[in-house]
């Protein structure tokens, strides 16, 4: 697709000074979305007719990327003879400030049709899909057409099909790796579990069986920490794809942050828009998941779905219908898939936030006394399944081969390897740097804990600076099930900065995310291992 000019602009651009702007690094974080600047006084964005918001596609140095554009009056911002790009387009340019760059107005996306008869509640073809998702993945659509993507999706339920499309044309819109393996494996949760690091622990035992798992993870879209966050407190987790190539074919495995692989990018840019939307249906979880897993080279992945009644998923019923929509898009792209029910009743381990779920870890793969017991078994029986996909275990035997790789100290031994291999960070899991200011939690009355709400834990420990605060998060004393006595310690919220202290204290005050009862009040528990 061909960019538009018009002779004023072009006339502008030469007389600009050796045919074009300068570009300026706009030191702002616009999150996934290319943004150029340009002053109202510009003598370009005068002839040109531009428009606040409007999309223009920038080129320098033989690259060419599109932007929305915002127009300001401040020289401190940009001048009028530069053309300003925030921190992700600039570095996308590939170019020095003040290189000579041209700016024009950019087409309208071709699949912007099959976007407009989606908002109708129409069904799409994959046509339809793959034009979308191309243009997404090149950042033609801004954030408000992407927001009515997302929305329109979403309202409009996709139907198996449309999933599968979608999946597809996700994986087609970024590079997709081939390990030369007969098996690469992988573990993944849908989320909404605090404290839930069993990738961490999964990867290190299937690892040191022999099986290859290349664990791209991603960073916290709406929790405290994410894989690639609490990784990042032990290792560097932002590696060249080259890097982490080289580290899978000697450990068999990595924990990186998969933003660097460029698998399914327009995944990337469209979470920018569903996680402020607070969005997350089935069909967009499903291809997102998937599409990132095949991009990456897995051809077997364990599945974990938590059920509770403050997860993702709140019902059996609920986590069957996803199960199978799972299982009918990866057998459509030759995905073995092993999906597992879990329990979702309450955050997994001590610690929610990534210095205290990294405690957790380490804490487990040392076998160490105060290593939290049910980050420790979940662990061994996803891992216990991942092994069995090995045609030389047995079914059933997986669990006792993952609990011996664990209690030998060869996951533990792995892990430093990799650790190693990607760039040690210090850390001291029996004095982790948690953040310094703190308040505690205490039981109001007696009874059992008969409750607690994850996505209340998971905003306290938010509020408190986590997971950009590593040393922040909220450290569990109680669990389902445990007796206490008024003025018990429930948990201690750890930050770094009194705002966020008190923002967390307030919270806590407003719905202390526990509940105290009797032992017949403990929900009941899902479970399919």
């Amino acid at each position: 697709m061909t960019s538009h000019s018009s002779p004023e602009a072009a006339a502008a651009q030469v007389a600009a000074g050796d045919g074009g702007l300068r570009l300026r690094r706009v030191a702002i974080d616009t999150y996934r979305e290319n943004v150029a600047y340009l002053h109202r006084d510009c003598a370009i964005y005068r002839a040109a007719g531009f428009q606040a918001l409007s999309k223009v596609e920038v080129r320098a140095n033989g690259r060419r990327i599109l932007a929305t554009l915002n127009v300001t009056s401040d020289p401190r911002i940009v001048q009028c003879h530069e053309l300003g790009l925030s921190e992700d387009a600039f570095a996308q340019m590939g170019v020095e400030p003040g290189h000579p760059a041209f700016v024009a107005q950019a087409e309208p996306p071709a699949s912007i049709a099959a976007l407009h008869r989606k908002i109708h509640g129409e069904r799409l073809s994959r046509e339809d899909f793959h034009a979308i998702v191309r243009d997404i993945a090149e950042h033609r659509y801004s954030k408000i057409e992407l927001s009515a993507f997302v929305v329109a999706t979403h309202r409009g339920e996709l139907d198996r099909e449309e999933v599968f499309f979608l999946t597809e044309a996700m994986i087609a819109s970024g590079r997709r790796v081939d390990w030369r393996e007969r098996l690469v494996v992988d573990k993944h949760c849908i989320g909404g579990i605090p404290g839930n690091r069993t990738s961490m622990l999964v990867v290190p035992i299937v690892a040191a069986h022999g099986l290859v798992c290349p664990k791209t993870s991603s960073r916290a879209i709406t929790s405290p920490a994410g894989t690639a966050d609490t990784m990042e407190v032990l290792a560097q987790v932002e590696l060249p794809f080259d890097r982490l190539g080289e580290i899978v074919r000697e450990h068999r495995a990595c924990l990186a942050w998969g933003g660097t692989a460029d698998l399914s990018p327009a995944d990337d840019v469209l979470i920018s828009v569903e996680r402020p939307l607070s969005l997350d249906s089935p069909g967009q979880m499903v291809a997102s998941i998937l599409s990132k897993k095949v991009a990456a080279g897995s051809n077997h992945l364990v599945l974990d779905i938590p059920i509770g009644p403050t997860a993702k998923v709140r019902s059996m019923p609920d986590a069957q219908r996803l199960r199978r929509l799972f299982e009918y898009v990866a057998h459509r792209l030759g995905l073995s898939l092993d999906v597992v029910i879990t329990d979702g009743r309450q955050p997994i381990g001590h610690g929610v936030g990534p210095m205290l779920e990294a405690r957790d870890v380490m804490r487990v793969l040392q076998n160490h006394p105060l290593a939290p017991q049910d980050l420790r078994q979940k662990s061994l029986r996803l891992a216990g399944r991942l092994l069995e996909c090995d045609p030389d275990i047995r079914g059933g035997d997986g669990y006792a081969i993952a609990r011996d790789i664990l209690d030998s100290g060869r996951a533990l031994e792995k892990m430093l390897a990799i650790i190693a291999a990607q760039g040690a960070h210090p850390f001291d899991p029996e004095h982790p740097a948690l953040g310094a200011l703190t308040f505690e939690v205490q039981a109001e009355r007696d009874g059992v804990v008969t409750g607690i709400d994850n996505l209340q834990i998971a905003r306290i420990a938010q509020l408190a600076g986590a997971p950009k605060v590593q040393g922040a998060g909220v450290d569990l004393m109680r669990k389902l099930g445990d007796p206490v006595k008024a003025g018990d310690v429930l948990y201690r919220v750890h930050a770094a900065y009194p705002s966020d202290l008190a923002f967390a204290r307030q919270a806590s005050q407003r719905d202390a995310a526990y509940r105290i009862g009797t032992p017949a009040e403990v929900p009941r528990v899902f479970v399919e291992f």
